[in-house]
């Protein structure tokens, strides 16, 4: 039973099991998530503490139950995306005022594109990351770094778009 249930959480309900792109859609539906938080208003605090929770079982439980999959990283686990993902996408609902939801759909959006670019493309020191540290919070980590190269962009991009 817990087996099954961690399993469907690090697969992100079996998003990971997808033929096309698993990172890709885990990622998607990640942003499609906060598009629907934010049009509730959900208190981003809620949010951040959810996906500290979400990292720290996370790390926990792709070491424990690595057995269940291939390899350390195996291409089902997509709770790493979600986590990665959601970085950029919490930096964007902290800046946008309340009811900007074709804005923050955009900026969403940016972030997506920007995040699956890292993700994939893995430029320094997340290829080293990936490379080196073989365990849950490597498995995590590349896509937080992937995540924070992404704010770092879209801080520019909100800058010169508002000035």
């Amino acid at each position: 039973m817990i087996e099954k249930l961690n399993l469907l959480i690090l697969t992100m309900l079996g998003l990971g099991n997808s033929k096309y792109a698993p990172g890709t859609v885990a990622s998607f539906a990640t942003c499609s998530i906060y598009i629907f938080f934010y049009n509730f208003q959900i208190n981003i605090i809620y949010l951040i503490f959810g996906v500290v929770f979400i990292f720290i079982y996370s790390v926990y439980s792709i070491d424990a139950f690595k057995n269940l999959f291939s390899k350390i990283d195996a291409k089902e686990i997509v709770i790493d995306e979600f986590i990665g993902q959601s970085i950029p996408v919490l930096t964007i609902y902290s800046f946008l005022e309340n009811n900007n939801m074709g804005i923050f759909i955009l900026y969403t959006f940016i972030s997506f594109v920007l995040f699956r670019l890292f993700d994939i493309w893995k430029p320094y020191p997340i290829n080293k990351i990936d490379q080196k540290i073989k365990n849950g919070f490597g498995v995590i980590l590349d896509d937080v770094v992937a995540g924070l190269y992404s704010v770092v962009i879209l801080i520019i991009l909100i800058f010169f778009i508002s000035f």
